[in-house]
């Protein structure tokens, strides 16, 4: 397993294949194998570069709060680090607000973006008393509990072929990196009117059943980017990549195949 040590982070990932690069970025508890199905497919023609967020699978957890940015910034170095100078870059949930992040601080880098189950507005002062208390709640009581109550939510029921997985990696997250991240996404900023500004092709894909980030989210984002296509997987909730790997990996080989060789 591969590791990189940048800026007194130890920073796990997955490196396959050759290519045009392809980053794919995690959401929030998971980690790096909630990308294994699209690492194995997409290695065949992309180098596929999948990291674990700090505080998250085996990358250093830093107690307090991570700002979106932080994690950002730690995708950029690490991506100095293995050469990489442009990229498509694809997120979920909170990994789709990291890319967001990514395209506000070097958009130059970037030749498209997948933005899957994930939404653009900032945090309401409800979300934000709510992701603070859950926070708390993480750090006196660890994953299990929390990992239980939103599993159904997570992934369908009736998707019960990806639950162990994810279920898996939810427990194995470490509560102080959980913490820190759920306290920085309290103030991310709006990215509603940076996407207005992006300039690469856009894929937006969500789970027809996502409680989380439901289908209207998706539209709006579809509907401000001025580049964009949107697909719904369907009998999907928040992990699409993982409850339906055929249908969101066929999307997503479409969107890439439209991409121009100098884009790919």
């Amino acid at each position: 397993m591969p590791s990189a040590e940048i800026d007194g982070l130890t920073i796990g990932y997955d490196d396959k294949g050759t290519g045009p690069a392809l980053v794919l970025v995690h959401g929030h508890p998971f980690d790096r194998t909630m990308w294994r199905p699209q690492t194995e497919r997409f290695a065949a023609s992309h180098r596929v570069v999948v990291p674990d967020l700090r505080g998250y699978g085996a990358t250093t957890v830093v107690p307090g709060t991570t700002p979106l940015s932080a994690f950002a910034e730690d995708l950029a170095a690490l991506l100095d680090r293995l050469g990489i100078g442009r990229f498509v870059l694809g997120g979920l949930s909170m990994g789709g607000q990291i890319v967001m992040e990514c395209y506000r601080l070097f958009p130059e880098r970037i030749r498209g973006l997948v933005l899957a189950d994930t939404f653009p507005g900032a945090e309401t002062p409800e979300g934000k008393a709510a992701r603070n208390a859950l926070a708390d709640r993480l750090l006196a009581e660890g994953m299990r509990g929390y990992a239980d109550e939103v599993l159904d939510r997570m992934v369908a029921p009736y998707n019960t072929h990806a639950a162990p997985h994810v279920h898996r990696m939810m427990c194995a997250t470490d509560p102080e990196g959980a913490a820190a991240a759920l306290r920085g996404r309290t103030e991310r900023p709006d990215y509603r009117a940076l996407l207005a500004t992006v300039s690469v092709p856009a894929l937006v894909i969500v789970g027809r059943d996502d409680a989380y980030t439901p289908v209207a989210d998706a539209e709006a984002m579809h509907a401000a980017l001025p580049d964009s296509t949107l697909v719904v997987v369907e009998r999907a909730a928040h992990l699409p990549n993982l409850e339906r790997p055929e249908e969101f990996d066929a999307a997503l080989a479409a969107f890439l195949a439209t991409l121009s060789p100098s884009e790919r």
